[in-house]
């Protein structure tokens, strides 16, 4: 199959789209697939660590500053034309085009049919309509089969809930040696996604330096995109029991290793859930409102609220508060939440596609 995915990451957008299209991508790459992307060249893009896993990635100019109101950076129309071009001029018909956007919807896909046979959306918003062969929202909601109803077309095949969760494989493999917790808290891991744009980080290392308990070892990790990592290093290197991390590939290690998570409501959300880490979250955008709601309800998490509501003593507060059974419940409720293999399962249904000739 000829695969093209459409994803940007940036300063704004984060870096969480580009990871999980990475694992699509790196799964469906099993299935002899010729796979490429079309990125965005915005600021904090990703653009060279995809192609350093081996993908031919096609540049989009940055022609216009990125704002609140335009995460593609250019009118939908022009982003289209130039998608069209690319697919049309430098990589040929597409089986699937795979698209992960928050800014792209139903006029953009449509244009698109014209250079692929079959269009993939993945969402969490459930905010514009879109017409596709498959949408995918990986989240956990109550009401997840009503959130698309008017949204998307009858026909479209539908992949809902964290059963399709988009985990990289050293998810799968350290879950068969997973650590079942029975409410110690000895180590702590803190991550805000790859650009944490409300620096939460900085005020989590501020709790650090004024928490009494040294017993507690913090691993401190954040994005190479995140531009304020060399001061974050310099403010966690004065702390005896805080380890800083950029840009790791030990991910699912660190996590296992961990007895609690200080962490946003972002797609690493399912990866702490699949390892069964407790977790207090920080909604760092607006997208990741509902999901933590719904996740707080289902007693996975603790939700501490939006960003410029949390402070330092927040963070401290909740350590100071959380007792073992707090943790053990946490933990084997995220468990029973999450059955894993989400990209092998969708990677099958893409193939089976093809294979039918549909």
């Amino acid at each position: 199959m000829n695969i093209c995915i459409r994803v940007d990451a940036s300063l704004k957008i984060g870096t969480g789209h580009v990871m999980r299209c990475l694992t699509l991508a790196d799964q469906l790459k099993q299935t002899d697939s010729s796979i490429s992307f079309i990125c965005r060249e915005h600021e904090g893009n990703l653009n060279d660590m995809i192609e350093s896993k081996g993908y031919k990635v096609y540049r989009l100019p940055n022609d216009q500053k990125l704002n609140d109101n335009s995460w593609l950076g250019i009118p939908w129309e022009v982003d289209a034309d130039q998608t069209m071009s690319i697919i049309s001029k430098q990589i040929g018909f597409v089986d699937w085009l795979i698209v992960d956007h928050y800014k792209i919807d139903i006029k953009w896909e449509t244009k698109l049919y014209a250079a692929a046979k079959k269009i993939m959306i993945i969402d969490d918003l459930a905010d514009r309509q879109h017409v596709c062969d498959i949408i995918l929202d990986q989240n956990f909601y109550h009401d997840m089969a009503a959130r698309y109803q008017s949204l998307i077309p009858n026909e479209t095949k539908r992949l809902f809930g964290p059963k399709y969760a988009l985990l990289r494989q050293e998810f799968i493999e350290e879950r068969k040696k997973i650590r079942y917790r029975k409410g110690e808290l000895r180590r702590i891991l803190v991550f805000f996604g790859g650009t944490d744009p409300t620096n939460e980080t900085e005020k989590v290392l501020e709790c650090i330096k004024m928490f009494k308990r040294k017993d507690l070892l913090f691993d401190v990790i954040v994005g190479n995109t995140n531009p304020r990592k060399d001061h974050l290093k310099v403010l966690s290197d004065k702390l005896p029991n805080s380890k800083f991390h950029c840009q790791i590939n030990n991910m699912a290690a660190l996590m296992n290793k961990a007895d609690f998570s200080f962490g946003a409501g972002g797609s690493t959300t399912w990866e702490r859930c699949y390892l069964g880490l407790p977790s207090c979250v920080t909604i760092i955008a607006d997208n990741q409102i509902e999901v933590t709601k719904a996740m707080e309800l289902q007693g996975c998490i603790i939700n501490l609220g939006r960003s410029q509501n949390v402070t330092t003593y927040h963070y401290m507060e909740l350590i100071n508060k959380m007792t073992s059974k707090d943790l053990v419940q946490m933990s084997d409720n995220c468990l029973s939440l999450m059955e894993g293999c989400g990209s092998f399962i969708i990677s099958n249904i893409i193939s089976s596609y093809s294979s039918r000739g549909i």
